[in-house]
């Protein structure tokens, strides 16, 4: 059978390929030998420089892939007879199988959130009165709060919004995760390093993606233990999420072959370059679509994300000639994702096949 790849995919920032610096550090530890997972000094000096990239004081770690990443990153936080809280469209919640509720054994609590971002009234009301459910054995207890950055919406939270997310979690005895599978987009979008929203803001464990950003395989979990996070978190940290990381079938044998992709990764920034240019193709995206009157940009456009709103014979049309997805069937509410590899090329022929069939 003939080996055909697809038109340009908007898709899915996963459709695109392995950016080749990236594969030629792989070819290049392809040779020796070294100790197996992850237990040699290769391997460690480069979870040191992602650990110094997230302004220290935090524990790196990593895994296969973005699920792993969370169940890893979640587990070691809830118990059995806790609960995680999490806007309804979340990662974890929406397209992860059930597999954080599966390891965690915890009960999962959703909150609609239109713009996908959790506010900090909604968490609030979560503990009408402080203490409120604390130690009541007929009630799930509230312990984690994961949130999404950009979220899955595209959108993001601002500096002011994660502080207040945390503060309210620390004050009730609890934690505050980031879903980072974008997190490159979002330090890209939002002119800052990624320690400024994540670890100065009081985020207890990050998954810090890399696959939706150039990587062949590989994420990382962090878990920091500042002044601005839980006491408990260097325990975690030191003792227990290696354990959980091995029981989830995420230890990798050959752990030097992602070590050498994050090493290239974070090399001059890499990893801002491409997420920079997702995300200026988005908004190029965005600008384009802008000058077809039928459509209408529903979402800011704040990462790599284009979400809009076309008539459905159009949109069942223009499906025949590019991948993408329906993420409303209710209002022919689509997305459209911007990688790496993103030409103005192809957004161009995007937009005069929507011309074509109009």
């Amino acid at each position: 059978m003939e080996h055909i790849l697809m038109k340009h995919s908007f898709g899915s920032d996963n459709h695109s390929g392995v950016h080749p610096r990236i594969l030629k550090a792989i070819e290049r530890e392809n040779s020796g030998f070294r100790v197996a997972y992850g237990d040699e000094d290769y391997t460690q000096k480069v979870l040191s420089q992602l650990e110094n990239l997230l302004g220290g004081n935090c524990k790196a770690i990593f895994v296969f892939n973005g699920t792993g990443a969370n169940v890893v990153a979640l587990s070691p936080f809830v118990r059995h007879w806790e609960s995680v809280i999490a806007p309804s469209t979340a990662h974890i919640i929406a397209d992860e199988c059930g597999a954080p509720q599966h390891f965690t054994g915890s009960q999962f609590v959703t909150v609609d959130c239109p713009d996908g971002k959790i506010t900090s009234a909604q968490l609030e009301s979560l503990f009408p009165y402080q203490g409120s459910g604390d130690n009541d054995w007929h009630h799930a207890q509230k312990r984690v709060l994961s949130i999404s950055q950009p979220t899955e919406l595209g959108t993001l939270y601002t500096i002011d919004e994660i502080k207040r997310l945390a503060q309210i979690m620390h004050s009730h005895g609890g934690f505050i995760h980031m879903d980072g599978s974008r997190i490159s987009n979002a330090a890209a979008s939002m002119g800052m390093d990624i320690k400024e929203f994540t670890n100065e803001c009081g985020i207890d464990v990050l998954s810090f993606g890399g696959t939706k950003n150039g990587i062949l395989m590989g994420e990382a979990v962090v878990i920091f233990y500042g002044e601005k996070q839980n006491p408990r978190n260097r325990e975690i940290a030191e003792n227990e999420m290696e354990f959980f990381r091995k029981q989830s079938t995420q230890l990798y044998s050959k752990n030097r072959f992602i070590a050498a992709q994050f090493e290239e990764y974070l090399k001059d920034n890499l990893y801002l370059e491409m997420a920079t240019h997702a995300n200026e193709m988005a908004q190029y995206l965005a600008s384009r679509l802008s000058e077809i009157p039928c459509i209408k940009i529903s979402k800011k456009t704040e990462s790599n994300a284009v979400f809009a709103t076309l008539p459905k014979e159009l949109c069942n049309k223009l499906l025949e000639r590019h991948y993408f997805y329906i993420w409303d069937e209710s209002t022919y509410e689509s997305r459209w994702m911007c990688s790496f590899a993103t030409r103005k090329e192809d957004i161009d022929n995007f937009i005069e096949d929507i011309k074509q069939l109009m």
